[in-house]
């Protein structure tokens, strides 16, 4: 947290804003996952081109000089698991959890992360380092056509880990985390412990449309907030409040009415219901 669904709401709220503003600086604060990679000062002068993502990372490329020529690098941006990025008219003094600013003629881009474990890192490109290595090993966007239930299938029949395991490594598909990958089996009624390589193409077609479902109205209401995470506004996500089982231990199942029973997997809570979700 925040999953693929709060960093594209991110990067939609900042796409239109912050296109073709000049930076006019930059401040970091306490130390972040990786180092910056450049001075503050030298972001100075560029324009901020089309913000993109992958995955959970966003790419802010900047452009050379105030014209917006050619690219001249630009930022890769990761959440961790407790940030957010606003950007803000008149920013105000930066708190003890805003760890870095990107001053623009469109206003202040500041990162807030209590837990320090996101990060903003300067990169030539996304094919050079260090952003190459950063996005070497993800897999498909859920929403790529290129993504058929044919390659998703033959993605988990290389997987002997548990399903659940297998979607938050984010190779076989990038983006399902925590909250959505609990939801979207639910939705296909597979067990988050079976063997991803035993899972049949059947339900792996039915898996695939339960996270495209999931991930599409995840990003509907705004994204998930369960404790940090606000778009660019400062709005909560409303996602949580239609989980069908995530949250809801000992509660009964929607479909069925036993209870939602609660799991730990790799160190991540995982809810589910055992009747309705079978090996």
């Amino acid at each position: 947290m925040p999953e693929l669904p709060e960093v594209e709401v991110t990067r939609r709220g900042l796409a239109g804003p912050l296109r073709a503003a000049l930076v006019t600086g930059a401040r970091l604060g306490k130390p972040l996952r990786w180092p910056l990679g450049c001075t503050p000062q030298s972001l100075a002068g560029h324009r901020v081109g089309e913000i993109t993502r992958r995955g959970k990372y966003l790419w802010l490329p900047l452009l050379q000089g105030e014209a917006g020529g050619g690219a001249a690098g630009g930022l890769l941006v990761h959440l961790g698991m407790s940030g957010s990025l606003a950007l803000q008219p008149q920013a105000a003094e930066p708190g003890p959890h805003d760890h870095f600013d990107l001053h623009t003629s469109a206003g202040t881009l500041r990162l807030n992360d209590p837990r320090r474990f996101g990060a903003v890192v300067w990169s030539r490109s996304l094919v050079d380092e260090p952003a190459a290595s950063l996005l070497q090993r993800l897999g498909p966007e859920p929403f790529d056509p290129q993504l058929t239930p044919m390659s998703f299938h033959a993605a988990l029949r290389q997987r002997r880990a548990p399903i659940k395991a297998v979607l938050l490594g984010g190779e076989a598909i990038v983006g399902a985390g925590n909250i959505y990958a609990c939801e979207a089996l639910f939705q296909a009624g597979i067990h988050p412990a079976l063997r991803a390589d035993r899972i049949s193409r059947p339900r792996a077609e039915r898996l695939l449309a339960a996270l495209r479902l999931t991930l599409a109205r995840a990003l509907e209401l705004g994204g998930s907030t369960l404790r940090d995470f606000t778009d660019v506004h400062g709005a909560s996500g409303a996602f949580q409040a239609e989980a069908a089982v995530y949250g809801r231990q000992g509660l009964p199942c929607g479909r069925c009415g036993k209870p939602v029973r609660r799991v730990v997997q790799a160190q991540r809570s995982t809810y589910f219901c055992a009747n309705c979700q079978r090996r």
